[in-house]
């Protein structure tokens, strides 16, 4: 157009282009990426990330979420070596609420739980402690945490529950007098 007509009538044109490049190197493909996830669509979310330029010129939440989004579908795949690196990259980085800030708190605590590394998710469980956390969802895998962290040796009231309707109690028995 600008051959056809002149550097004006294509201006327009050049403009728009211009910010739908600058948009795609500071947004990235983080929000279809969601979508996949949200879907799971795992591998399509993989791909969708990996054509994100540099996660580096990312805008910084969007940078977050997307060390976030890749640490899951690590996580998912049982890469927890790779998901905890991952994780504390977003955990570095400026993520807008506590919400955010306490998931990806839980996700590290996650792995060390499957790791056995209690000292470490009780570290973790305090910085979650100070966040204000209005998600419901995640306000009740902080207290399922919580509560396996104080009965961590003993059984949970269900299976306490279970145990006694089965015959068994977790008392000792005394062995019968003669």
């Amino acid at each position: 157009m600008a051959f056809a007509f002149g550097f004006w009538y294509a201006l327009p044109l050049l403009l728009v282009g211009i910010v739908f490049l600058v948009s795609y190197v500071l947004l990235g493909t983080v929000q279809t990426a969601a979508q996949l996830i949200e879907a799971q669509d795992l591998d399509g979310a993989e791909k969708r990330l990996n054509l994100t330029l540099n996660p580096k010129w990312l805008y910084v939440t969007n940078r977050a979420y997307y060390y976030i989004m890749k640490g899951s579908i690590a996580m998912q795949r049982g890469q927890e070596s790779e998901a905890e690196d991952l994780f504390k990259i977003a955990q570095n980085l400026k993520l807008p609420t506590d919400n955010e800030r306490a998931m990806v708190q839980l996700q590290l605590a996650g792995i060390h739980l499957k790791k056995n590394n209690w000292n470490k998710v009780k570290i973790i469980m305090r910085k979650v402690k100070d966040f204000n956390v209005t998600e419901p969802t995640i306000q009740s895998q902080i207290d399922q945490i919580q509560t396996g962290l104080k009965n961590r040796g003993a059984l949970n009231p269900s299976n306490m529950r279970q145990a006694q309707q089965m015959g068994r109690s977790r008392k000792r028995r005394r062995p019968k007098m003669r």
